[in-house]
């Protein structure tokens, strides 16, 4: 079976984490007898209009595309819009005949070339894993009834209408994507879901810690997009009422549009106790996490979805504790706690977190029991088998 994953980030040079998600998703696809094929955006000077290429053995076609990173909101905007109407245009003379075609979303606007690949005899499964524009709704960045919400929302609802399934992350966003679009009725939960093979491996400590001098410390790690939706001032909250604990150093490490806001922070507050550095390869990034102690995650009050970072996969691989705060009623909050994995707080709940925070510094114990609950919640909850598994199923049920 021929199977394209629409992506707008991919391995090798991908930084986010479903960057890493997908290429375990496709490992797992061609480990189970199918041919998976990514389309993914190039380079905007690329000599070609699509480049072909592997990465661990799976085939991926770069089209030439605009950058959507780092270039401000209107230049992401256009290119992203352009992405269907440029990969349409490299891949015309290509075998564009696919059995089952996977979209992750964000981004929102590969809605029409799922719905190409849809009217060809694809079966399309939207991986939704954000529910925009709803967050930056729910953050007041834009108005409902404006012109950029109208725009939007018909880019969100045409990924909709071309799915014939579609995956949420969670049964409290199952339960809120039904409540806001009751016309669609075919979407199940899927989870998050990351490879167990090649965790917790030994030998794979950075040597940044050593170059940042601060090999010594206890580090907090904060991996991934460092914008609006994550609230990035609840982090630099916590790392000011921790600058008393001299042993303890916060490493935020990512991309977005928040990160010169990290670095005026830095300076304006004198946080001694904060480094941030752009993102790193994949590679890299997992070196950085065996050398790391405790997983951070952030997430703004204002969210309605239940959104479930990628980067606490990275977290659970390799056995760190989790420590952050959701937004109200996600679902994230009881499945960590419960599982006595990390502790997570409501965002505003600032005392709490600093509480936490604090006693993950000071009991080493407690933070490497943690840590070992985080590694057994992943295996047993959140493995790439079963996302396919779920995914197939679904799609064989129907056709």
């Amino acid at each position: 079976m021929r199977v394209v994953i629409l992506a707008d980030e991919y391995m090798p040079s991908g930084t986010r984490a479903h960057a890493k998600m997908l290429h375990e998703l496709a490992i797992e696809f061609k480990k189970n007898g199918h041919q998976p094929i990514v389309i993914t955006p190039g380079k905007p000077n690329q000599k070609s209009l699509l480049i072909k290429d592997k990465f661990e053995e799976i085939e991926i076609w770069f089209f030439k595309s605009g950058a959507t990173r780092g270039k401000g909101l209107i230049i992401r905007l256009i290119n992203e819009w352009l992405l269907t109407y440029r990969a349409k245009k490299a891949i015309k003379n290509e075998n564009n005949n696919f059995d089952l075609c996977i979209n992750y979303s964000p981004t929102i606007f590969f809605g029409p070339l799922a719905n190409f690949f849809k009217k060809k005899g694809a079966y399309v499964f939207l991986i939704l894993r954000d529910m925009f524009p709803q967050w930056i709704i729910d953050k007041g960045i834009i108005r409902e009834k404006s012109i950029p919400y109208i725009f939007l929302k018909y880019y969100e609802n045409l990924n909709y209408k071309t799915s014939n399934c579609i995956g949420v992350q969670s049964e409290g966003n199952l339960e809120l994507f039904k409540s806001l679009y009751p016309n669609y009725q075919n979407v199940i939960t899927l989870m998050n879901w990351t490879s167990i093979s090649g965790s917790k491996e030994g030998g794979l400590n950075s040597h940044l810690l050593e170059e940042l001098n601060i090999q010594d410390k206890l580090i907090f790690f904060y991996g991934g997009n460092i914008g609006k939706a994550q609230d990035i001032k609840n982090i630099i909250r916590l790392v000011k009422k921790m600058k008393s604990h001299k042993n303890v150093h916060f490493l935020i490490i990512g991309q977005g549009d928040e990160y010169e806001f990290i670095l005026n922070s830095k300076i304006k507050y004198s946080l001694y106790n904060l480094t941030i550095r752009p993102s790193v390869k994949q590679d890299e990034y997992e070196k950085i996490l065996h050398s790391v102690h405790v997983g951070l995650i952030s997430l703004a009050f204002e969210h309605s979805a239940h959104n479930f970072p990628g980067k606490i996969l990275g977290y659970m691989r390799s056995s760190l504790p989790i420590l952050g705060s959701v937004n109200p009623g996600n679902d994230l909050l009881n499945i960590i706690n419960d599982s006595n994995a990390g502790i997570v707080h409501i965002n505003g709940e600032d005392n709490k977190l600093l509480e936490s925070a604090k006693l993950f510094a000071e009991k080493s114990e407690l933070r490497n029991a943690y840590g070992e609950n985080s590694y057994s919640l992943m295996t047993e909850k959140f493995s790439v088998s079963s996302a396919v598994e779920t995914i197939l199923k679904k799609m064989f049920d129907e056709i």
